[in-house]
């Protein structure tokens, strides 16, 4: 069986979901997704998921993916820990999976397969063969179709190179119960629990309460300062500093996010382009922000940087 890849259990701190540019011929932006990389690293991320949810996974072939990989990994350059998206048809995620090993990825987030009606026991199957056809470390992600009782999540969790479990339901009375049953399972193995909602500082501190500690930040793309001031104010229990930044900054952000499918990508890009990274549009069936949509995002922007100032 796959032994985990060095570096997996070395993830903390705000973890970057940088988007994929793109070009104006349609064509993925290397060097705009190179400097966006660069800054979130050098911004203090935990870790760089590339060429995930926020990152258009959905919308790439496996060529573009496998690039969009190996420009994260040549800019990060060891400093932290890479893991890329995967998943879809079981055979076209392990095809990314070995694209991204190619690449030099130190691990995946195993997206949901395609969205067919699937029993837990099912999603267990598919975990356990994407696994076995790499070597990288693997966090299986929770969320749509994915949906796994406390047993199919410890059958997993004992997989020699699955090293994390990212919710993407909310329901804390379910993951409260994976996770106990998980760390009950697997005794000294390293292994980490991530909130994947999306813009998952609104339900952060639940999380954090029932020992997941880690979580996925669109907001660290545009505005790392907000991101980390907010991670900051969780982790040294300053509740007043926390309550503000949701009061006045990811509230707003959330209602203007839930006014059209689709903008928790199209907001994160407009606001990572307005930031000076020339992220190009989303690529089909996402639409762009409307700009009445982008000139409110920006003062939701400019209000969150005033409180993380």
């Amino acid at each position: 069986m796959p032994q985990a890849t060095d570096g997996a259990d070395l993830l903390n701190g705000v973890l970057f979901f940088p988007v994929t540019p793109f070009a104006a011929d349609g064509e993925v932006n290397a060097a705009a997704l190179a400097e966006h990389i660069e800054r979130g690293v050098a911004a203090g991320a935990g870790g760089v998921f590339v060429a995930c949810g926020t990152g258009e996974f959905h919308a790439l072939e496996c060529g573009e993916y496998e690039l969009a990989v190996r420009t994260a990994v040549e800019v990060v350059r060891g400093r932290v820990p890479v893991f890329a998206g995967c998943g879809g048809a079981l055979a076209q995620a392990r095809q990314f999976a070995a694209a991204a090993r190619r690449a030099g990825a130190d691990g995946l987030l195993l997206l949901p397969p395609y969205l067919v009606t699937c029993p837990p026991e099912g999603i267990a199957d598919y975990v356990e063969q994407v696994a076995a056809s790499t070597p990288l470390s693997v966090i299986v992600y929770q969320r749509n179709n994915a949906v796994f009782t406390p047993q199919t999540a410890v059958r997993v969790a004992r997989l020699p190179n699955v090293v994390g479990f990212k919710d993407g339901l909310g329901n804390l009375d379910a993951m409260q119960r994976i996770v106990l049953a998980v760390r009950a399972a697997i005794g000294a193995k390293p292994f980490q629990f991530f909130n994947g909602l999306p813009t998952a500082e609104m339900t952060q501190q639940a999380y954090r309460a029932i020992g997941v500690s880690l979580y996925s930040s669109a907001v660290f793309c545009f505005a790392p300062e907000i991101a980390n001031a907010f991670y900051r104010a969780v982790e040294d229990g300053d509740r007043a500093r926390a309550q503000a930044l949701l009061a006045n900054f990811y509230v707003p952000l959330v209602e203007l996010r839930d006014k059209v499918p689709g903008y928790a990508v199209s907001l994160v890009k407009a606001a990572t382009r307005l930031s000076g990274i020339d992220t190009g549009a989303v690529r089909a069936p996402l639409v762009e922000a409307k700009p009445e949509h982008v000139a409110e995002l920006e003062r939701i922007v400019a209000a969150g940087r005033a409180l993380a100032g």
